[in-house]
């Protein structure tokens, strides 16, 4: 449970407003950013495509190997790289989601190591497993994975996959098995306040969401 109250401002710094559709125009990130500034949310997750960007005042994040995570390791790593060039300060990458059904873990360990490699150790890397995909047992062997290959979050869901996106009960597995020592992102059909609350109190530090407004206004103001 949290330990301090739940407000607007609190979520909003827990919060990556995200624009990854495949229809996404230049003028559609600049909206994004905009609407980022006046809610006032912690970063901005974006296409690689789209950088560089002009984001003052925010984090930007990018995604790499997105969504299906079959990219080869060196396209993820070279693509996290050049995202990195163009001011990206975050990476969300995508694992090989077969390599964990199958309970190939090293294939999976060696996928995230590639792309911690392409970006350095200063970069965030976030690594996505597509809960909802995998079994309890590979959701905790990949997040044991992501830890050993230095990443800085696990992540549930790209949004994109049709087994579905974050679940509580998926994020509390995640941070249990990582115990404060890695964050814990959930993303993917949270569209309420009460979604968010229930997700933060299973243990997610960081927050993807593309309605945010409408997730924020369901918090209220800090006072």
């Amino acid at each position: 449970m949290p330990d301090a109250p739940l407000t607007r401002d609190r979520v909003a710094q827990m919060v990556d407003h995200t624009l990854l559709k495949p229809e996404a125009t230049p003028a559609d990130v600049d909206a994004l950013i905009a609407e980022a500034r006046d809610l006032g949310v912690y970063a901005v997750c974006v296409s690689p495509s789209m950088l560089p960007v002009r984001a003052e005042g925010l984090t930007v994040a990018a995604v790499a190997g997105f969504p299906s995570g079959k990219h080869h390791s060196l396209i993820k790593g070279a693509e996290a790289r050049l995202a990195v060039e163009q001011g990206a300060r975050e990476i969300d990458m995508v694992i090989d989601v077969g390599a964990a059904v199958a309970g190939d873990y090293n294939a999976v360990l060696a996928d995230i190591l590639t792309v911690r490699e392409g970006i350095g150790e200063a970069t965030v890397l976030k690594v996505i497993l597509e809960s909802a995909a995998l079994s309890d047992e590979a959701i905790v062997e990949c997040c044991r994975a992501a830890e050993l290959a230095g990443a800085n979050f696990v992540k549930t869901s790209t949004g994109f996959h049709p087994a579905g996106g974050a679940t509580a009960a998926a994020v509390r597995l995640m941070a249990g098995t990582v115990g404060g020592r890695l964050g814990v992102k959930a993303s993917g059909g949270i569209r309420t306040a009460d979604a968010a609350r229930e997700m933060i109190e299973a243990g997610a530090t960081r927050l993807g969401l593309s309605g945010t407004r409408a997730v924020l206004d369901g918090f209220a103001p800090a006072g």
